[in-house]
């Protein structure tokens, strides 16, 4: 969904975009997407965009095309199966690793070479509905970062990229740490979706969103554990240290009253979801295995344990 509206935005600034999907896939998905947007890019409450958009599907992917490109925007538990498809089929391009990362990130793309790597992630959200409409919203900027160094010429192209379809860049110098800040972030709020049924049942409920936030602290001794150094990500860190029910209030009115906010959650309705039980699991796992007493997150294990 997030590269649907990613590639939706890029081809609106003069971008070719393709999307590369399996083998039969094409033929199901259809010619075209309908979409219902809050784009924010240019106002700060998101103008709507609704529009049925003519997409190209590719079910092949030979070494030597010549995509300058490759978005690689999957859930965080099939990353290293795509980065083995595209290691081979790489051509010329640059790979922009675009969503969740939780093992160390060179081992989570196993064979992509690194000088051909850019690092991001996305700030949309949006899910199919019923109806077979992709509902969503795109905010103004990206997430572009490196892991302690000055970004190199693949890098910046793609920050230009990016800036030429209207986004902001928020740079990360450290970038490992922000996305296992941002990683624990979810597994706190993803816990009490699970416990809920899904992260949009989260909606109006303040006691829930506190359980989230209270779940996502008790996690803060697990990325000391594993090296973050979290003096460099006092901002997202915000709504675990802050007074947990004055947070859990605010932050219900938002989602539940501001469009673009509500969107982020109502993105993520679907019970039966892969991705937020992976990443629950993996945190908890990782929790184990470094001896972190972690009580919030092991009462919902019963709803994302391995059947």
């Amino acid at each position: 969904m997030i590269a649907t509206i990613y590639g939706w935005a890029l081809e609106k600034a003069g971008h070719d975009v393709e999307f590369y999907v399996r083998p039969g896939r094409a033929a199901e998905y259809g010619e075209t997407v309908d979409l219902d947007l809050l784009d924010a890019r240019q106002r700060p409450w998101g103008r709507r965009v609704v529009e049925r958009w003519p997409v190209r599907y590719r079910e092949e992917l030979p070494p030597d095309h010549d995509f300058d490109l490759i978005v690689l925007s999957v859930a965080h538990h099939r990353l290293s199966e795509a980065a083995a498809f595209l290691a081979p089929r790489i051509g010329k391009a640059t790979v922009l690793v675009f969503g969740n990362v939780w093992a160390e990130p060179p081992a989570a793309v196993g064979d992509l070479p690194a000088d051909r790597l850019a690092w991001g992630f996305p700030q949309a959200g949006g899910g199919f509905g019923d109806d077979g409409a992709l509902r969503g919203a795109l905010l103004r900027s990206v997430v572009l970062g490196t892991f302690g160094t000055p970004p190199t010429e693949r890098e910046r192209s793609v920050r230009q990229v990016f800036r030429g379809a209207g986004f902001g860049i928020r740079e990360q110098p450290d970038l490992r740490g922000w996305l296992s800040v941002h990683f624990v972030s979810d597994a706190g709020l993803l816990s009490q979706g699970l416990r809920r049924g899904s992260l949009a049942d989260l909606i109006g409920s303040p006691a829930d969103l506190r359980e989230g936030l209270l779940t996502g602290r008790e996690l803060l001794p697990l990325l000391e554990a594993r090296g973050v150094d979290l003096r460099r990500h006092r901002g997202g860190l915000v709504l675990f240290r802050a007074p947990s029910r004055l947070v859990a209030h605010a932050l219900s009115l938002l989602i539940t009253h501001v469009p673009l906010a509500r969107a982020g959650f109502e993105a993520h309705s679907d019970p039966d979801a892969r991705e937020p039980r992976e990443i629950c699991r993996d945190v908890l796992a990782e929790a184990r295995r470094l001896g972190i007493a972690v009580p919030r997150l092991e009462a919902v294990e019963p709803r994302f344990a391995t059947p």
